[in-house]
């Protein structure tokens, strides 16, 4: 069940990422064409008012088709219709024509070109399944490179808009989630037993929600002394001294359990004071802007070869996540807070085909004044692409190990 809860959490936060592009970029006049959760093939799918909407057989993200992401070049009749003309040779004419009009940048000339290859391939020509595909998927990308709403027509803020989208919904549902967090229960810590973690030391002595704690190895403490006193007990026995149903009532001793984080902990989360909703948002905002730096610095780390121990492939959210569940609801929404500003952070790197990429080459061709060639943007999707899959098999190994 917590498996299935974690999954649905991630799917929230993809979601999250795309409706964030595709509100930006309809709003801005750029009508996408799709929205995704998952990539293809579809597993659902469904069109409203031309747009396709789906969720995709490989749950590894989701994407939104923004029309002529690229502007169109002369190689795009020949992958469009390499295949069609093999087949039928008088489309000779006609490709060469929108070609020689794409080299030159004659759009209305192109234009025309397609309507005339649009009709050919429609209803004069008798072509393969495969090669059919091929051409109407090459009329529609072109059709849309062509169009008055294409991505690479419009203004750089706009398109920068559209792209950046994605990464702060993330970042507000982030300051969304911990605000309901610090409202609810992550204010100011009390002595109280809000949860117990099953099969933790807490549990084997008998530890129950509601328990407040007053005394530890012997030590009176305070809500910001319980953390401290047993991670000071280094896994040596400690004996727990609680108020319950107003008696005195000591529960062990036991040894605190080391955490991956090298920390020791029995296992219990402390019920918090909730605090007011204008509290709440600057709390949430300063704990964001606290953990952004720790990411940033992480990610920075792997480009001296250090911080390797810290990726995590989807294997290992999910994992992280269904654990985060099974500790209760806070600790879940805390969890998911974190992995929302995770992912937005590592889209922002300036990569293709990342988001940080194509804001990189907005402002680039922006500057410039013109669009930097399709060969160009192939090349660099190469290295980025490499990149991005290091990380995704760094991150692997990593859950496996783990789960091992």
């Amino acid at each position: 069940m917590t498996y299935a809860l974690a999954i649905l959490g991630l799917g929230l936060l993809i979601f999250v990422h795309e409706l964030g592009h595709f509100g930006v970029s309809l709003a801005l006049g750029m009508r996408p064409r799709k929205f995704y959760v998952g990539f293809p093939p579809a597993l659902v799918k469904t069109t409203r008012k031309g747009i396709e909407y789906g969720i995709g057989a490989i749950p590894l993200g989701g994407f939104v088709k923004i029309p002529g992401m690229h502007r169109p070049a002369a190689s795009d009749a020949d992958v469009a219709f390499g295949r069609a003309l093999e087949e039928a040779p008088s489309l000779t004419g006609p490709v060469a024509r929108l070609r020689n009009a794409l080299a030159v940048s004659d759009h209305e000339t192109a234009r025309d070109a397609l309507r005339v290859l649009r009709e050919l391939v429609e209803e004069s020509l008798t072509l393969s399944a495969p090669a059919l595909k091929a051409a109407r998927r090459g009329l529609t990308d072109l059709d849309d490179a062509l169009g008055a709403d294409a991505y690479w027509r419009a203004a750089t803020w706009k398109r920068v808009a559209a792209i950046a989208a994605g990464p702060a919904a993330n970042v507000v549902l982030t300051i969304v989630l911990f605000t309901v967090l610090f409202v609810t229960s992550g204010g100011k810590a009390t002595t109280t037993v809000d949860e117990v973690v099953p099969d933790a030391p807490a549990a084997s002595i008998g530890l129950l929600a509601g328990d407040r704690i007053v005394e530890i190895d012997g030590e009176e403490v305070g809500a910001r002394d319980i953390s401290r006193t047993i991670g000071g007990s280094a896994g040596r026995p400690v004996a727990v001294v609680i108020v319950r149903g107003g008696e005195r009532v000591t529960l062990g001793p036991v040894s605190a359990r080391r955490s991956e984080d090298g920390s020791y902990r029995l296992g219990f989360v402390l019920r918090g004071e909730g605090l007011s909703l204008v509290s709440a948002m600057g709390e949430s905002f300063r704990v964001t802007g606290i953990v952004t730096k720790d990411i940033g610095g992480s990610l920075g780390r792997l480009v001296t070869g250090e911080g390797r121990e810290d990726i995590a492939s989807p294997v290992g959210i999910v994992q992280g996540s269904s654990e985060a569940a099974k500790r209760g609801t806070d600790t879940f929404i805390w969890v998911l807070g974190l992995i929302s500003l995770s992912l937005a952070l590592l889209n922002l790197l300036p990569l293709l085909p990342l988001d940080g990429g194509h804001i990189v080459f907005a402002v680039l061709e922006g500057v410039r004044g013109r669009a930097v060639g399709r060969e160009v943007y192939e090349r660099v999707s190469v290295v980025g692409i490499g990149l991005v899959l290091l990380l995704f098999f760094i991150g692997l190994s990593n859950d496996v190990g783990r789960l091992s």
